[in-house]
């Protein structure tokens, strides 16, 4: 008798999907024997993968792969996964399934056992971050115009505040975007 996880079914397209929109590497740490983990890493389409870890060996690997990458997340759900999900740069806990210290360990948790969420969290954190980086240019490109022109005589001071005000109005419009997002798989 054999027994062995199986892979869940839209993990391929998942994992695809992190291929599609930047992620370099995606790699498995798991407790699983040589055998199981490369049957599984094949048909999920995982690049990589390292078997019958302990958690000690799972941080461990966490490490060396922190050494070559400047970012490793790590996406996990059980106790086993709790040391590596600390050590991550960011640690995510598949929340339905997650046990409570893996919950509590990461930096974020998926409320579903779905690893397209994944997908959907990174898409959405990425367009966040550019919509924070328009924003910070924005605001300061205003303040050195309105700061040059009150010095040199352009703007009166009202002119310069009420010139500010406006800006703030404009970045905070802009960060409302945040919530429009229609990036979900």
């Amino acid at each position: 008798i054999a027994m062995r996880d199986t892979v869940r079914d839209n993990a391929k397209h998942a994992i695809a999907q992190l291929h599609a929109i930047g992620i370099k590497k995606v790699v498995m740490l798991t407790g699983d024997n040589e055998r199981t983990a490369a049957q599984i890493s094949k048909e999920a389409g995982i690049d990589e993968f390292y078997a019958s870890l302990k958690p000690d060996d799972k941080v461990t690997k966490l490490r060396e792969l922190m050494q070559q990458h400047e970012y490793v997340a790590m996406v996990g759900d059980g106790v086993n996964d709790a040391p590596a999900l600390a050590e991550a740069s960011v640690g995510v806990a598949m929340g339905a399934a997650g046990t409570d210290v893996a919950l509590e360990t990461a930096d974020v948790a998926l409320m579903a056992d779905d690893l397209e969420k994944l997908v959907y969290a990174l898409k959405q954190a990425k367009r966040n971050q550019s919509i924070v980086r328009q924003n910070l240019v924005l605001s300061a490109i205003v303040i050195l115009v309105l700061v040059v022109g009150a010095l040199t005589g352009h703007f009166t001071l009202p002119i310069a505040v009420l010139g500010h005000e406006i800006s703030e109005f404009v970045v905070v419009a802009n960060g409302l975007r945040m919530l429009r997002f229609k990036g979900a798989t």
